[in-house]
């Protein structure tokens, strides 16, 4: 999409203003413009520029990062926006509702986790058998024999 007539480039910033500005790479804003999570326009000489709009959208994508949320779920929230306008305060507030039950599940995910890596701590996984980590209640065992529990991508199995 190419700078509108009507729009002044003043009020545009370039990729490396946006970085300076975000603190975020170059890279980073391309990377985040291929996934629909920030847009850009570009100029008769075809350079990228941003809506100075574009830092609150990336607070908004880093502070969502920041508590675990994937990209996919960030994108589906900003596109939930009207005119994909930057998101407000209140459009924090009301987003972040919905995702209290996904991190309070993983927030319980991760205190297991802690409580069980705690009784895993001596055993070196020499005991697949019983590790609660790796194998709870011997899954492994009862699919296969082997060792290949630590090889198979987790869900695999």
């Amino acid at each position: 999409m190419s700078v509108p007539d009507d729009v002044d480039l003043s009020l545009l910033w370039s990729p490396g203003e946006l970085a300076r500005r975000s603190g975020l790479a170059v890279s980073a804003l391309h990377f985040y413009e291929r996934q629909g999570l920030i847009r850009s326009c570009r100029t008769s000489g075809n350079q990228r520029r941003y809506p100075r709009e574009t830092l609150r959208r990336l607070a908004f994508i880093r502070a969502a990062q920041r508590v675990g949320l994937p990209l996919a779920d960030i994108r589906a929230a900003l596109e939930t926006l009207p005119g994909e306008r930057t998101p407000t305060a209140a459009d924090w507030a009301a987003l972040s509702a919905h995702w209290h039950a996904e991190l309070d599940a993983r927030i319980a995910v991760l205190g297991r986790l802690r409580s069980e890596l705690s009784s895993c701590i001596g055993c070196g996984c020499l005991s697949l058998e019983r590790c609660a980590l790796v194998n709870p209640d011997d899954i492994c065992g009862h699919q296969r024999p082997g060792h290949n529990a630590l090889l198979d991508p987790p869900g695999a199995l």
